[in-house]
């Protein structure tokens, strides 16, 4: 079975551990996270999840038996910095992603130490609530090229085979300084253009992605493209393939448009 890939707009901070306080705001995220087991049909062997919340000077990679936590966020409620999501690390994994990396020009270092950050465990405590799929996490490479991140997911397909989920988490739309009505209407304009660009065929969807500067308002819904870099790696491991839009909200925080991708 040939598992698809996915890009996950994967909220904000621990959200999943403040649902009595924030699950007004993320009732549609956290219903579509906890539909992907029935989508997939299957349980992973493992996951491979790009981070946004992670960059190297060249790929990374965790390769931790047992990853800790990495609480990257700041002024959420004491419980949220000691919440556990203790998903066993996949070593093994870990070093047949570098292998593969490497064999295709592409430099990546293991890392046995680090944790899941919560681009990571936020995104998956609604989809593995029981913290029993092995993940291995993939940073970003510095400089952001999306193209070296297309080839980065080229070069991962054939783990699709392997019961392996590659799973990009970011979010479509991720201007800090507008993360309300003030973002609304770039937000609308950007997510637009990529719900449209992903409907394209391969060649075309493809071409307009490796431009995403180009699309309407897109410095505004990304001053600093990392989270929406994991797209072009679930991209890559997926590029013949059609894609569909398992999540989609035209008023996240009440007013920003937001999508989830999922493609094959």
């Amino acid at each position: 079975m040939t598992l698809p890939t996915y890009f996950l707009s994967h909220g904000g901070g621990p959200w999943p551990f403040m649902m009595d306080q924030v699950g007004h705001l993320y009732a549609r995220l956290d219903a579509s996270l906890r539909d992907l087991p029935r989508q997939i049909g299957i349980t992973p062997k493992a996951l491979l999840v790009i981070t946004a919340h992670w960059e190297g000077r060249d790929f990374m990679l965790s390769s931790s038996p047992k990853p800790p936590m990495i609480y990257d966020y700041g002024g959420f409620p004491p419980h949220t910095y000691t919440v556990q999501y203790p998903a066993p690390g996949a070593p093994a994994l870990a070093a047949q992603v570098q292998h593969m990396l490497e064999a295709g020009g592409h430099r990546a270092l293991l890392d046995d130490q680090r944790g899941f950050d919560h681009g990571t465990f936020s995104a998956l405590y609604p989809v593995y609530p029981n913290a029993d799929v092995p993940i291995v996490q993939l940073s970003l490479k510095s400089g952001l090229d999306p193209r070296e991140h297309l080839e980065a997911g080229r070069l991962l397909a054939p783990l699709r085979d392997q019961g392996v989920l590659i799973i990009g988490s970011g979010l479509s739309y991720h201007n800090l300084r507008a993360f309300n009505a003030a973002g609304a209407a770039a937000s609308h304009a950007f997510d637009a253009w990529l719900r449209a660009t992903m409907t394209l065929p391969p060649e075309q969807r493809t071409a307009r992605l490796m431009q995403w500067e180009q699309a309407p308002a897109a410095r505004m819904a990304h001053p600093r493209e990392e989270h929406l870099l994991p797209l072009m790696v679930a991209l890559g491991a997926a590029e013949q393939d059609a894609a569909t839009v398992p999540y989609h909200e035209d008023a996240f925080m009440g007013a920003l448009a937001v999508s989830s991708f999922r493609l094959g």
